[in-house]
């Protein structure tokens, strides 16, 4: 009996040891943590995260697709598919870490997608340190990047007309669908203001490097920028 009592204590132990070890093997999180960059231009995750160009990704395991509380604006393809039941547990972020819109088809998210499936295990990993499951791992600091530019205070501070941005957004419109689409080219519909106009500085202080964008943006003034942000984040 005694025998019996510890090889069954050493089974309990062991299948509990296995479970554990099967509630955290996703991927690395730690290389999960520096994949994550391609992610983090549009969304953060860890202490003090906010929604930017997309919600943040706190508590994303087990959270029903286009429900964040703060009045995120999702796309009509996210809203569609958490009305019809989609729950974002580890299969479903997968298939759109994996192909975005394969699972979603209306979906802004301007990602073509991740083949790797070990980097999408290893993102994943990452991103489960900050959902309610598991408990006992504390929030990090947040990873959100700094400013690509610093701009004046009052550059930021200008409020745009958006009936001046509309007029002025038929340029943009020719490569960007104001519906919030896109086939190959980032959507800007609904951008927060300060991330459009931080953006657009950096083209036009050539920080970053696409040459189109760079004409487009050196050719605009501090308020016709202001006025296309206030446009584009208004487009219903």
């Amino acid at each position: 009996m005694r025998t019996y009592g510890r090889f069954a204590a050493g089974l309990a132990a062991l299948i509990l040891s296995a479970a554990s070890a099967g509630a955290e093997a996703i991927g690395d999180p730690e290389r999960g943590e520096e994949l994550f960059g391609m992610c983090s231009g549009c969304h953060e995750v860890g202490k003090g995260a906010e929604n930017g160009i997309g919600p943040h990704l706190n508590g994303i395991f087990g959270r029903k697709a286009a429900s964040v509380a703060e009045g995120f604006r999702y796309s009509d393809g996210l809203r569609r598919a958490g009305a019809d039941g989609l729950v974002w547990h580890l299969d479903k972020l997968d298939a759109y870490l994996e192909n975005p819109k394969a699972l979603v088809s209306a979906t802004r998210m301007s990602f073509d997608g991740l083949e790797d499936p070990q980097e999408r295990a290893d993102i994943l990993a990452y991103l489960r340190r900050y959902s309610a499951n598991p408990q006992n791992i504390p929030e990090a600091d947040p990873t959100a990047r700094p400013r690509e530019v610093e701009l004046a205070p009052e550059v930021l501070a200008l409020v745009g007309d958006e009936e001046y941005g509309e007029y002025l957004s038929s340029e943009c419109k020719i490569c960007h669908q104001a519906d919030g689409n896109d086939e190959g080219i980032p959507s800007i519909t609904n951008w927060p203001e300060d991330d459009f106009v931080v953006a657009m500085h950096a083209y036009k202080r050539k920080l970053r490097p696409h040459p189109v964008m760079q004409m487009m943006a050196g050719r605009l003034s501090d308020e016709e920028i202001a006025a296309l942000a206030a446009y584009f984040q208004s487009i219903e």
